[in-house]
């Protein structure tokens, strides 16, 4: 037994028998995606939600970017990045880990008797 109104499993099966039925909502997103998909391969699979959403509103094809942006991440679909991705921790397993000086214990008895930190990553000029 599913814990849903039989309406709404009805509603579900005739949506799959026939697309008309669908809702609305997927309806538009259903052609949106066509024309989103069109756009991306037509750009060399390089632009982003932004541009997308850019390229659409001159074509005529009037949405809002966080749909856009919905579509795309459904579809698997994402611009290229500039630049490189910084690594700021290369990981050495063979390397002993630091022992755990307070026990995760991170309350202090009184002010000034426990300091804890913990860089991942500091951004310095140099």
């Amino acid at each position: 037994m599913l814990p849903i109104a039989p309406s709404t499993y009805h509603l579900h099966a005739a949506g799959r028998a026939d697309p008309d039925k669908h809702p609305v909502r997927a309806r538009s997103d259903a052609a949106l995606m066509i024309e989103i998909q069109r756009v991306f391969k037509a750009n060399f699979r390089v632009y982003g939600v932004r541009k997308i959403w850019r390229q659409l509103a001159r074509e005529g094809i009037v949405t809002a970017r966080c749909t856009v942006a919905r579509l795309m991440r459904q579809m698997g679909l994402a611009g290229v990045v500039r630049g490189r991705t910084m690594r700021t921790t290369i990981p050495d397993p063979a390397a002993a880990c630091p022992l755990d000086r307070v026990n995760r214990q991170f309350k202090a008895p009184r002010p000034n008797a426990l300091r804890v930190s913990d860089f991942t990553y500091v951004a310095t000029s140099t």
